[in-house]
């Protein structure tokens, strides 16, 4: 009876099928329809053959669905369980086939039968929906006639079957902005992270829990597409999503693991996310799945542990589960480039804890990234350039640098645009150059020219950055002064940047001023460019950064002519007194050397007087610095000196 039944159905779409055919059983190839939200590409000779192809089969393709649709609205439940499988024959991952349906008011039909009570209807409307909202405007149609709250009511369903394309349906559909407002607003968050609830990791899981991880799977695909916002990623952690994503990222199941790290990834953007990865022990399984075979999943972990190595914790927890060595593997995939972005990401930020740096030695890291130097995106450069630049805080590895050849490209890298960057170049340039030889091939390279030029750049950070790196070129070359000279307009362009209002810009440009006016000749173009009263307003800052450099400045720059009077007439003694007055024994130092080259001027000694810095000083000079406590004595003797001669006269 059963076959009976089953040969009438099959008579019944085989008629049907050449009905709305208009002669045969339409020859459109049936798709098998990956459960995955991916948005792969294809060659562009393919691509035109299909396009060709497309046109050529338009009207008859048209014709079929505006068909299908018309019994859609107008038939009783058999037709429509037909229209449904039928359509669901045609190639629906083709554009002119989603763009039909949408065009003869297919969609509004497809969210209107989810509103039944058939569950096959809703199953195959489902199907359908779940395929063609690939389509960006299909997508759009969708949120813009309601249907995302119809689709999201389904999550209630008791059918699993219907909640896992529901919870699909809506991974494809919340690709963007509006999408996933109206998700979190019709409490579609919550209701997707109960779907999370399964127990992935049995060895052998009953028909019912295979099912259970199938809808949880669906669950974490459309959360994936949710986190991207905000709002959203609070929703999933008030909703309790932290823990259920924590037991699923112990899954075998690889399709499982990629939309579960790749929420993770994406929320792990908070640092209640990152807080909860830590505690709750899942950089152990983080850096377990980096041993994968599947490239995707890896570069979701690797992008997972970088966002939670802004903690040394977590920085720490990674090296302890051995998940170094695995990152510096994934560089031999060079070809992989949204994988190798997020590896030198992770070992970048991995590279910011010294007993890290020293382990990525043991694995030859360095030698790695060096290789990768050229020849590649930008992404990619920055990330190697961030992750060297730490690696040469290890003094070892600066000659290393050196040795695999990493100096010339390095200083290539200054010609570029990318703002991100030529921070990061600067910064490695700045981090090489404290090694007497790296400065050596940097100089010859005319790399302190390409520096010097980057402060023109608009960017803050590069112009902080560049300074610094200023620094270092000017302490370790053999003829400074030469070399600051050599360049035409350097020091105005220095002089320019004490207007800015960047506190980070401004204590890096003092401290290359303080750098710069060690030479004479060089202390008084300074001066003739007016550097006395642009530093002497700066002195009103709370900032002990700022503060410490900018005192270490004008230190300096009281060495030259009327330097020391100008700096007292600008008013600029007195908020020096208050910086001892600072917890930061750095700001002390460079204070109280300022302090004493300015007492050597007996307008600036009453001025210190008044403001009562002799009682600062007198602590100080109980410091353990034999530095400081010599400028801080050398200061009080000049003001006392002045008193002598005062009662005298």
């Amino acid at each position: 009876m059963g076959l009976l039944a089953l040969g009438r159905e099959s008579d019944l779409m085989t008629q049907f099928k050449r009905k709305i055919s208009g002669k045969k059983t339409a020859g459109a190839t049936k798709v098998e329809l990956s459960s995955e939200s991916s948005s792969g590409s294809e060659g562009e000779e393919e691509q035109s053959t299909r396009r060709t192809e497309s046109n050529m089969d338009l009207p008859a393709q048209y014709l079929q669905i505006q068909k299908l649709v018309k019994y859609l609205k107008e038939g009783d439940q058999t037709a429509t369980v037909l229209s449904l499988c039928a359509m669901l024959d045609m190639n629906l991952m083709q554009e002119p086939s989603q763009i039909a349906i949408r065009e003869v008011g297919g969609l509004e039909v497809l969210i209107n039968l989810l509103d039944t009570d058939e569950v096959k209807c809703k199953i195959g409307s489902l199907k359908i929906l779940r395929t063609i909202s690939h389509n960006v405007q299909i997508r759009q149609t969708i949120v813009d006639i309601g249907g995302l709250q119809s689709i999201v009511k389904i999550l209630d369903s008791p059918v699993k079957e219907l909640k896992a394309l529901a919870a699909e349906t809506i991974g494809h559909v919340a690709r963007f902005r509006r999408a996933r407002r109206t998700v979190r607003k019709n409490g579609g968050i919550k209701k997707l992270v109960n779907l999370l609830d399964c127990v992935p990791n049995l060895a052998n899981l009953t028909a019912k829990q295979e099912k259970d991880v199938e809808v949880a799977r669906c669950g974490a695909l459309a959360l994936w597409s949710c986190s991207k916002s905000r709002k959203n990623k609070e929703a999933i952690r008030k909703a309790g999503g932290i823990p259920l994503l924590g037991r699923l990222l112990k899954s075998p199941q690889e399709n499982m693991l990629i939309p579960v790290v790749g929420t993770l990834q994406e929320c792990a953007s908070e640092e209640s996310y990152r807080t909860a990865i830590q505690s709750d022990d899942m950089i152990k399984d983080l850096v377990k799945n980096l041993n994968s075979d599947n490239d995707e999943l890896q570069m979701h972990c690797a992008s997972a542990i970088f966002k939670c190595a802004e903690d040394k914790k977590t920085r720490d927890l990674v090296r302890k589960y051995k998940g170094l060595e695995p990152l510096v593997s994934l560089l031999s995939k060079a070809h992989n480039k949204q994988l190798l972005a997020a590896a030198t990401r992770a070992i970048w930020k991995c590279s910011m804890c010294k007993e890290n740096g020293a382990k990525f030695q043991d694995y030859r890291a360095l030698e790695s990234l060096v290789g990768l130097l050229t020849d590649q995106p930008e992404e990619v450069l920055v990330n190697v350039v961030g992750a060297l630049g730490e690696f040469a805080q290890i003094p070892s590895s600066k000659a290393s640098i050196r040795k695999c050849g990493g100096i010339k490209p390095l200083v290539n890298l200054l010609t570029g645009t990318n703002q991100a960057l030529l921070a990061n170049a600067t910064k490695t340039v700045a981090a090489c150059a404290t090694d007497r030889e790296n400065m050596e091939i940097i100089d010859k390279l005319d790399g302190v020219r390409l520096v010097w030029s980057l402060l023109k750049n608009p960017c803050e950070d590069v112009q902080s950055s560049t300074a610094w790196a200023l620094c270092s070129c000017i302490e370790n070359a053999k003829d400074a002064g030469e070399m600051v000279r050599s360049l035409g307009g350097g020091l105005e362009l220095i002089i320019n940047l004490l207007k800015s209002t960047n506190n980070e810009v401004l204590a890096s440009i003092c401290a290359a001023i303080a750098k710069i006016a060690k030479d004479k000749e060089n202390l008084a173009v300074l001066t003739d460019h007016g550097v006395v009263p642009l530093l002497a307003k700066l002195t009103n800052t709370t900032d002990d950064r700022l503060r410490r450099h900018l005192a270490e400045a004008i230190g300096h720059c009281c060495m030259w002519g009327s330097n020391r009077a100008s700096f007292g007439e600008a008013r600029a003694v007195a908020p020096l007194v208050h910086y001892l007055k600072s917890k930061d024994t750095a700001v002390h130092l460079s204070t109280a050397m300022a302090l004493y080259q300015l007492s050597k001027n007996p307008y600036n000694c009453i001025t210190m007087h008044k403001k009562r810095v002799v009682k600062s000083l007198i602590s100080i000079m109980g410091s353990d610095n034999e530095r400081l406590q010599e400028a801080a004595a050398g200061c009080m003797r000049n003001i006392r000196l002045l008193a002598l001669a005062n009662r005298n006269a």
